[in-house]
């Protein structure tokens, strides 16, 4: 292990952008812990995976003791578990509101207040929430108010913790993604959805890993909403 090497937790970590961000983190030499509903063990020993709901506080504690007990600290925590059903709003029942709050939002307050309780130790951390487009730009044709109601929180939710810990040593920042090519969409629906971002195409998983690895080495970078959504949010 290098002296620059971190403890990174990500949450949603068995596909897509989380899986694609816990790789990048290994490159990078750093110990990770990585939990989602459905992830396998590793037989790295410098990847410790916890399967679990993250909307249950029992899965967030027990990802958080993980990681104090094998490496000692949590030092970045990358909020990624997230979804997102697209349903006119009064066809949204009571299920799929208890499911997308409990995920996006539940998933968030519980495993993010233990792990800064372990970051204000150290008097450093950091956390990065993934967010979406979405919330500061709504797109006609694309329903999106649960996932408006809470990646909008956790926008809000961004700034507000990056202003009180602030002194404290510890950062928060997001990444907004617009529409990425990822497991969630059909390479058949690329076209129509790329069409939706002024820059003519979708972003890559990777594009967001970049601006993840990016904040998570910007120590003068705090209660930022960084967008990686060709150009959504900016206007059409």
């Amino acid at each position: 292990m290098s002296h620059a090497s971190k403890v990174i937790v990500v949450t949603g970590a068995s596909q897509g952008i989380g899986a694609e961000t816990v790789d990048a983190f290994r490159k990078l030499g750093h110990q990770v812990v990585a939990t989602s509903r459905s992830i396998k063990p590793s037989d790295d020993p410098d990847l410790v995976t916890v399967a679990g709901d993250i909307a249950d506080p029992a899965t967030a504690r027990r990802v958080i003791e993980t990681a104090i007990a094998r490496f000692g600290r949590v030092d970045t925590l990358v909020n990624n578990a997230g979804i997102f059903l697209a349903k006119p709003f009064t066809q949204y029942t009571a299920e799929d509101y208890a499911t997308v709050t409990g995920i996006n939002l539940a998933g968030f307050f519980h495993i993010t207040q233990l792990a800064i309780a372990e970051m204000e130790k150290r008097e450093r951390g950091h956390v990065v929430n993934i967010t979406t487009t979405l919330v500061d730009h709504a797109v006609e044709g694309v329903p999106s108010v649960l996932a408006s109601l809470t990646k909008g929180g956790l926008a809000a939710a961004t700034r507000s913790l990056a202003i009180e810990y602030a002194k404290r040593g510890i950062r928060v920042n997001a990444v907004s993604p617009g529409i990425i090519k990822s497991p969630m969409h059909a390479p058949e629906t690329y076209a129509a959805l790329g069409a939706l971002h002024p820059m003519g195409h979708m972003g890559e998983m990777s594009d967001i890993v970049n601006a993840i690895l990016y904040l998570d080495s910007a120590p003068f970078v705090t209660g930022e909403i960084l967008h990686v959504d060709g150009g959504q949010s900016a206007g059409h």
